[in-house]
């Protein structure tokens, strides 16, 4: 098993993309106490995206920081739980090489990072018709 070790000298002072000194590139992403679900995943893809356009295939390190969002599932309310838990391992965690979240703390990606980020990101709500 991999250890779960980020370097944390590598988090950016800023939110954004930026390349470090050995040839990785960090996300830093910091998600405000009023950002929605959709807000907080569409600046995720965003940022991925941004870093795959301006750093074509170099490792990605993604370090996330929320605000707020405080309640009873480990500490988060429930979309932010959930935007840990569920979107993040199911949309972001396979377009870089490692992470840090408030939930999990840090990990590395098991598999190879993938770079085909799509064009866009499409969020449906349960209920809701697929897009067209």
């Amino acid at each position: 098993m991999e250890p779960s070790f980020i370097p944390s000298y590598q988090k950016p002072d800023a939110p954004g993309v930026a390349m470090n000194f050995d040839n990785t590139v960090s996300i830093y992403q910091r998600v405000s106490a009023s950002a929605t679900f959709d807000e907080a995943a569409s600046e995720a893809f965003r940022l991925v995206r941004q870093a795959q356009q301006e750093y074509p295939d170099w490792p990605r390190i993604y370090y996330l920081d929320i605000e707020g969002h405080e309640g009873e599932q480990k500490g988060f309310d429930p979309d932010f739980f959930e935007f840990q838990q569920e979107f993040w391992f199911s949309t972001i965690a396979q377009f870089v090489t490692a992470f840090e979240t408030p939930l999990v703390g840090g990990l590395m990606n098991p598999q190879p990072q993938r770079n085909d980020v799509p064009d866009r990101l499409s969020i449906n709500l349960p209920g809701e018709d697929s897009p067209s």
